[in-house]
């Protein structure tokens, strides 16, 4: 039997990219999209419904929900009702072959989720490093971020109560949670994303500033404390 997977976006002012990462949604052929806005201010909720002239998108189930990633991916999560949740960075591309990795995977029931592989856009440089440390690290660990499109069964997500309502680190933390609900798989297919947090601060100082906060965290520091260290990028 085929697996029905749902697609959840969040956004907060992403009209730059997101037209782009719904068209290759949208090739793959998902059975449900849903992108959960934030309160952007920008044309981002107009080109998830398709309503701008010259672009020609299907649209895509479109919500608002208070703002904070974790929020709004469980908001959309809630509104879906696929076995399997994806849940997408805005900026993120996914692999064609993205479909069929997941099935693959989740033929297997002891295997709660998984995430993919990741690169940049400019895949040279500090770029090339980040991406390969961010992997790296990823498969040691077994520990996985957003940029890296978690997928996740959906009885599994619910049984855990979803993404705890945190401003930072609810990627790592569920990740953590999942680990201890089944194997989680690490796919070679690679996402493509954007580059633009390591070239708006600095590709060091963004390395650095990303491994303290994590650091952290695993310290035990709240992540509304670390929160005021975080600096957004949209």
């Amino acid at each position: 039997m085929a697996t029905s997977i749902a697609v959840v976006i969040p956004t907060l002012n992403e009209e730059r990219v997101l037209s782009r990462t719904l068209l290759v949604v949208r090739q793959l052929r998902f059975d449900e999209v849903v992108l959960v806005d934030g309160g952007s201010r920008d044309r981002t909720v107009s080109i998830a419904q398709g309503q701008l002239p010259g672009l020609s998108l299907a649209p895509a189930q479109v919500m608002v929900a208070e703002p904070g990633r974790a929020r709004q991916m469980n908001a959309g999560a809630k509104a879906t009702r696929s076995g399997v949740l994806l849940f997408l960075h805005a900026d993120t591309l996914l692999p064609p072959e993205t479909r069929t990795e997941i099935e693959r995977v989740l033929e297997h029931p002891t295997y709660a989720g998984g995430r993919f592989d990741v690169r940049f856009e400019d895949d040279r440089g500090w770029a090339w490093l980040v991406s390969r440390l961010m992997n790296w690290r990823s498969r040691w660990s077994g520990i996985s971020t957003g940029d890296q499109a978690l997928f996740v069964r959906r009885s599994v997500f619910d049984d855990l109560g979803g993404f705890a309502d945190v401003p930072l680190m609810e990627d790592i933390d569920l990740t953590r949670r999942l680990k201890r609900a089944g194997s989680l798989a690490a796919l070679r297919a690679q996402v493509t994303t954007s580059f633009r947090r390591w070239e708006r601060q600095g590709a060091l100082r963004t390395i650095v500033q990303m491994w303290l906060l994590r650091f952290l965290y695993w310290t035990g520091v709240p992540p509304h404390i670390l929160n005021r260290f975080y600096v957004p990028i949209r």
